[in-house]
């Protein structure tokens, strides 16, 4: 029976922090089959660990306003419109100027 091998706290700690109940048996099945062994926990397991460190960064970096990555390329794209803009207004003044000159 599965339920029986499971790490009992493990999953109701997981089910209390939203994961699914599918993915907190199978998370804390493998981490009692490792720690029966008395070896590391399962490749499974230590996936599942990688998947939702991952997630914890993504959530993050959403909640803090982005990644800082995409804040910089928005800072440039800034710089860069603004650098544009620029150029239009020196060439229509330059313009301007020829054609009251002439």
């Amino acid at each position: 029976m599965a339920a029986a091998t499971r790490d009992r706290d493990l999953f109701k700690l997981m089910r209390a922090t939203g994961v699914r109940k599918k993915v907190a048996a199978r998370v804390s099945e493998a981490v009692a089959e490792g720690n029966r062994a008395g070896k590391k926990a399962p490749k499974a397991a230590r996936r599942a660990v990688r998947d939702f460190g991952e997630l914890v960064t993504q959530l993050e970096d959403r909640v803090n306003g982005g990644p800082s990555k995409r804040s910089a390329a928005a800072k440039k794209a800034a710089r860069t419109r603004q650098r544009k803009a620029e150029e239009r207004s020196d060439a229509a003044s330059r313009a301007a100027q020829t054609r009251a000159q002439s």
